[in-house]
């Protein structure tokens, strides 16, 4: 069986038995393909399916060049998970990468905002902005306070739909990685700005296939990865806020505060929708000033 066909095999794979969202499986097929035009351009095995050891040392080796020691190792990984499915479908006996190792790399500690950076981005945004006669500043509030009020991925807000507001109960349904879903918090003021949000949406002639899509463009259309990137690099350049800050520093935010404030690991776990809570211990690591006032508090023989 050709490659090609192998590589379509992989993605259904990820899709359906893995359970991974778009995204990430178009990240594992662009590793894949990396590997692939390199055997185009350098090797005489063109075949990725009959690459031995060496071969795959020679690509780590010329793709190092070009990537930091965090891409590589993710690429390695992404590779490895590739072969150990092609030896599972019996197209190899042996994986590559096995004797293989990925780069020593530090585990990277999250960027986060204070309370203060947050309320310097907000009091920014110019709620008297619109575009097309639709007030786009109040739709901004709302994004911003729902990232990072509820901790939401921006692939989790963009798709985030009105029929997921459950206003009365306190909470919205969020659909994450690998579509699992989950139950987290909103607060009474991050509904007060997502309802008004609602009201000015309604004045927008919606597309057929975002009837149900909270936040939308001008055109009625949903927002993508990039717009959200866009709002908010506009927004931090404006503020004259001296920080790297993407989507992701506001879920950051959130549960670094959360921790900060005392807030269960477990808890925080379950709103981000960590698979395993050794993704969510990396907060620990963010600020440990006040688990000593934890130990102050609570332990018999402070």
């Amino acid at each position: 069986m050709k490659w090609q066909n192998a590589l379509i095999d992989y993605q259904h794979y990820l899709k359906i038995e893995r359970g991974l969202s778009q995204n990430s499986i178009e990240n594992y097929s662009y590793d894949i393909k990396k590997l692939i035009n390199y055997l185009e351009d350098h090797s005489s095995t063109k075949n990725p399916i009959s690459i031995d050891n060496d071969t795959v040392k020679q690509f780590i080796y010329f793709i190092s060049k070009t990537i930091n020691p965090r891409s590589q190792a993710r690429l390695i990984s992404g590779l490895r998970n590739f072969f150990d499915y092609l030896i599972f479908e019996n197209y190899r006996t042996a994986n590559p990468l096995d004797l293989i190792e990925s780069p020593k790399i530090g585990r990277k500690l999250p960027d986060t905002l204070s309370v203060e950076d947050i309320d310097l981005l907000i009091k920014t945004i110019d709620l008297s902005y619109q575009y097309q006669g639709i007030n786009l500043g109040e739709r901004n509030r709302a994004i911003i306070e729902t990232l990072y009020s509820c901790g939401l991925r921006v692939s989790e807000l963009i798709e985030l739909k009105i029929s997921d507001l459950f206003f009365d109960e306190g909470f919205i349904k969020v659909t994450g990685k690998g579509d699992k879903q989950r139950f987290v918090p909103i607060g009474s003021n991050t509904q007060k700005f997502i309802n008004i949000w609602r009201n000015i949406r309604n004045k927008i002639q919606v597309q057929p296939d975002s009837k149900d899509v909270l936040f939308l463009n001008y055109k009625g259309k949903k927002l993508t990865r990039a717009m959200v990137f866009t709002i908010i690099k506009k927004l931090v350049e404006k503020s004259g806020l001296k920080k790297n800050v993407s989507p992701h520093t506001f879920r950051h935010s959130f549960a670094t505060h959360l921790l900060e404030n005392g807030a269960d690991l477990r808890a925080i776990q379950m709103m981000l929708g960590h698979e395993s809570i050794t993704t969510t211990e990396i907060y620990m690591h963010v600020d440990r000033s006040h688990l000593s006032d934890v130990l102050n508090k609570f332990h018999p023989r402070k």
